[in-house]
């Protein structure tokens, strides 16, 4: 026994059929029909079929019992799935009652080639109201199942294909392209926004001139704390390292990665006055020793250390501005002194202060 569903209506089996009565018939019908789920002109093997029954003029309330093909079909051809399936064609109302057309069918499918004459369809009917039961036998159909020819002289098999694979279209690419332009959008904003904290250009430039920021890292070292043993070579290192900077800056050589040699060999041809090279190269070669010979250095000599980073910015920069300004020849009257009366630049705030 199944519940019937329909696809307009619920046409319900009966829950149980009382044992035929006496006056029960068996009726010859005919309605039987056979159709394919793929529409070509042959069955091949493994295909798959309708069929089932049509039944008109059905009175509503009136119940139907089906065969049970879980134990199978026929011979070569089998039930794809033993239970039945409905389908309400049209409904209408006559006489105040309803009545409406049906089709009821099972799946079937024969894995063999060959002509079959299907086992003719049967189902047990009870009209509502009336206690006999009787039997619709429905005129059976024919099945032709065939299968592909192959020419075994002129056979000859071939590996399994690859996947197909189409190449892609600019619609389908366009949302990723886009994708990638707001990720790199986003990351340039970024990187703009971090270096600009950081007081550095996009382009690797510093935002204020070389030698302000070097006179700012310089001021960060003021004081006689870091004269320490334990902490001269953090404080050669900080000085000596604002100083490489700032000779990038300003002559273009790679002063982080060259050596004190390297660096001083560079400046040679560069406008530095003799005292002021061989000053900064002393304060260098100390720094080497200080990093790589643990050498300490006494406080007189550390006394010297940032006024000389700080003098060799404040000239070196200086000379780049007259020479800006066509001011390397003789000066006016009474605008600057000589080199032998200019006076001594006022360095005491980088000083040592205890207090600091």
């Amino acid at each position: 026994m199944m519940i019937l569903r329909t696809k307009i209506y619920v046409l319900l089996a009966a829950a149980a059929f009382l044992a035929p009565a006496a006056s029960a018939q068996v009726i010859d019908m005919k309605g039987s029909f056979l159709r394919q789920e793929q529409k070509r002109d042959s069955v091949l093997i493994g295909d798959q079929l309708d069929y089932g029954v049509k039944l008109e003029s059905i009175v509503e309330g009136t119940s139907f019992r089906f065969e049970d093909f879980s134990k199978g079909f026929m011979d070569s051809v089998e039930v794809v799935s033993p239970e039945w399936q409905g389908d309400t064609l049209k409904t209408w109302k006559e006489g105040g009652k309803k009545l409406f057309d049906a089709e009821f069918y099972v799946k079937i499918t024969s894995f063999e080639e060959g002509s079959y004459l299907l086992r003719p369809l049967s189902l047990l009917r009870r009209l509502p109201g009336d206690s006999r039961v009787d039997t619709l036998v429905f005129d059976p159909q024919s099945l032709q199942v065939k299968t592909f020819q192959i020419d075994t002289a002129a056979y000859k098999p071939h590996d399994i294909k690859g996947q197909i694979r189409y190449p892609l279209t600019f619609k389908e690419l366009l949302p990723y392209m886009g994708s990638l332009l707001i990720l790199a959008f986003i990351a340039a904003a970024l990187i703009r926004y971090l270096r600009k904290r950081r007081g550095i250009k996009v382009g690797g430039l510093s935002e204020e001139p070389a030698h302000i920021t070097a006179l700012r890292k310089l001021d960060h070292w003021r004081g006689s704390k870091y004269w320490a043993p334990d902490k001269q070579k953090q404080f050669y290192s900080g000085v000596t390292d604002t100083l490489r900077e700032y000779m990038a800056a300003r002559y273009g050589i790679d002063a982080m990665e060259s050596t004190t040699a390297e660096i001083f060999a560079d400046l040679k041809d560069k406008d530095i006055p003799r005292e002021l090279f061989d000053q900064t190269k002393k304060l260098f070669e100390t720094s080497d020793f200080v990093k790589f010979a643990k050498m300490t250095v006494s406080d007189e000599d550390n006394a010297k250390v940032l006024p000389t980073a700080v003098k060799f910015v404040t000239d070196t920069y200086q000379t780049e501005v007259d020479a800006e300004a066509g001011t390397q020849g003789p000066r006016e009257e009474g605008a600057e002194h000589s080199e032998a009366e200019k006076p001594e630049e006022d360095n005491s705030r980088f000083m040592p202060h205890d207090n600091v």
